[in-house]
């Protein structure tokens, strides 16, 4: 039995969602829904002029157009993309709509998110001199869009602007680097290829942990913002603990430790930063990005080693932020000693354990499942593997040994009364044979996938013509018995049917040799009756069945019933009414359409 497909739960509706559109694509997309929401609400508040907001619409989708078509042709979508930055500030600053900051002052997410991905599918496609002169037009066109912003140049202060410049570096370094990386097409680039190949693949399974992460680092951003300089090195420790969390499932164990360095410095620095809860974005003390970074890393952790093994780790994170919690909760100097707020505090950070211990341990289930999931249809496409091939043994070379082998015994009597017979049965030895080598030599080329490209099940020595290979079956006569047949077959005949047909009637014959005591003639029938292919093969043998030289494996009739069973018809064999032996099957053609 196939093993049943794993259900289709929302993550992994999300999941291939993503992996259809491209993770650049979601990425862009999620910015676009976060900021169409933001406008929306802003334009409808009672803050300012009611739906001015809805000017800034334009220029967002504009850029998140260019920024999807970046991916097909990356150079005019950057040189689009620097102008409407440049057309959209103008009509910013001429109709005093008030655009709100993100990662840069003054310009929204989602042209953020479009600007980087120009920049780097720019720097990764384009030709060296065109990427130079569209990423320097896409930085003066952003540098516009900063600056342009604002009422006036009096309006931006140092701390701002030098602010604005430094994130703006970053924002073009970080695609820049992997983007030329990926440029390299020699040979000594292989190395970085497969780099990129595995960073894209960690990326495809931690996209919702980068997705939270993102969006908590564009606010993390404007709260440095506000306070100035002294922020950075907060700012910083989250970063790295955002990167720690992304690469978290290749060393879970040792990123956890990791993280909770981090945690400890940006715990102990903050005090001396003079930033607390109320001038810094802060859960308890622990800056937000900080705490989904954990929680992310605590999910990879326990998906990887399970409970048993990961709670000593998991202790040392929660003493960290404790800790954290104690010097950096209280809004003014000093330490956090309030037992009411300590133990709220305790019980939030128990809850978001819990949940992130739960969600581990949910995914360490599902890969269990998944894991023998596979298995099983591993197993299930050997055994039909291993079936298929002793079909084709059994059905085709014993065929032709059999020949041999009644040949051979009829030589050995009649060779003292007519050396001529037994001359001309040497030669039919000869041929079935050959032809038996021949057989081995197909089975084994398809055992070691040298087979021709659309064959399958080792068909090559079936045609589409199921009459036609009949009477070669027949007229070859390797089973010894005089054979006359009625075929009544239409050309289009299914091929599944047709090549299970053949073997059907050939391991028949390989019977009537092996077992018809006395027989001297057999038939075979083959016709289309309604939707069905009739088969019926009979001899004339009479007497005590006997038992064949080198004795009978068993696995004929086994084999019969099984390729019938495939097809979904019926069979049935035994004595005849008349004497001899009978074997007869229908097989429905649907089946062998539906098998294809």
């Amino acid at each position: 039995m196939p093993a049943a497909p794993l259900p289709k739960t929302l993550y992994n509706r999300a999941a291939a969602l993503v992996r259809r559109i491209g993770v650049p694509s979601a990425i862009l997309y999620a910015a676009l829904l976060f900021d169409v929401i933001y406008t929306t609400q802003a334009a409808l508040d009672r803050l300012g002029p009611r739906l001015v907001d809805f000017g800034l619409l334009p220029g967002i989708f504009a850029m998140a157009a260019c920024g999807l078509w970046a991916q097909k042709r990356a150079a005019v979508a950057g040189v689009a993309g620097g102008g409407v930055l440049i057309v959209s500030t103008l009509f910013i600053h001429a109709s005093r709509i008030p655009p709100y900051s993100s990662v840069l002052p003054k310009v929204t997410i989602t042209e953020v998110v479009a600007g980087v991905l120009m920049v780097y599918f720019v720097a990764r496609r384009a030709r060296a001199g065109v990427a130079f002169c569209v990423v320097s037009f896409l930085v003066v066109a952003g540098l516009v869009a900063v600056f342009g912003r604002y009422g006036s140049v009096a309006d931006v202060d140092s701390g701002t602007g030098f602010q604005a410049l430094l994130f703006g570096l970053l924002l073009l370094v970080g695609p820049l680097v992997p983007a030329i990386a990926a440029r390299d097409r020699s040979p000594r680039g292989a190395p970085r290829t497969r780099l990129l190949r595995r960073v894209n693949e960690l990326a495809m399974g931690q996209w919702p942990l980068m997705g939270l992460l993102a969006f908590a680092l564009l606010f993390e951003f404007g709260y440095t913002y506000s306070n100035t300089v002294r922020g950075f090195p907060i700012l910083f420790c989250s970063i790295v603990a955002s990167v720690i969390a992304v690469l978290s499932p290749r060393r879970p164990a040792d990123a956890l430790l990791g993280l909770a360095g981090i945690m400890l410095v940006s715990a102990v620095v903050t005090p001396f930063l003079d930033l607390r809860a109320g001038d810094y974005q802060m859960t308890g003390g622990v800056p937000v990005v900080q705490v989904i970074a954990g929680m992310g890393v605590v999910v990879n952790l326990t998906r990887a080693r399970g409970l048993s093994q990961s709670w000593p780790r998991i202790g040392v994170l929660s003493a960290v932020v404790a800790l954290a919690a104690i010097l950096n909760s209280y809004r003014s100097r000093g330490l956090q000693t309030d037992p009411q707020v300590l133990s709220v505090l305790a019980f939030a950070a128990t809850m978001m354990l819990g949940i992130s211990v739960a969600i581990g341990l949910m995914l360490r289930s599902r890969d269990a499942e998944r894991v023998t999931a596979v298995q099983s249809a591993v197993s299930d496409a050997q055994t039909a593997e291993r079936m298929a091939l002793a079909r084709e043994l059994h059905d085709v070379v014993a065929h032709h040994v059999t020949g041999i082998v009644v040949q051979a015994q009829a030589a050995r009597m009649m060779a003292e009364r007519n050396p001529q017979i037994a001359v001309e049965a040497m030669g039919r030895i000869e041929n079935a044979g050959v032809e038996a080598l021949a057989a081995m030599r197909r089975l084994v080329r398809s055992m070691r996938g040298d087979a021709p490209a659309g064959s399958s099940e080792f068909s090559e020595q079936a045609t589409t013509d199921l009459g036609a290979d009949l009477r070669k079956l027949v007229e070859g006569a390797n089973h010894g018995v005089a054979t006359s047949m009625h075929l009544d077959l239409p050309p289009d005949l299914p091929h599944e049917v047709g090549r299970s047909a053949l073997r059907l009637v050939q391991e028949s014959l390989t019977n009537v040799g092996k077992h018809a005591a006395e027989a001297t003639e057999a038939f075979v029938l083959a016709e289309v009756a309604g939707d069905q292919l009739h088969l019926r093969v009979t001899d004339n043998g009479r007497g005590t069945t006997r038992r064949p030289a080198g004795g009978s494996g068993g696995y004929g009739l086994v084999g019969m019933r099984e390729r019938v069973a495939l097809l979904k018809g019926r069979l049935s064999a035994g004595r005849d009414p008349d004497g001899g032996w009978r074997v007869e099957a229908w097989l429905p053609l649907a089946a062998g359409e539906g098998d294809e």
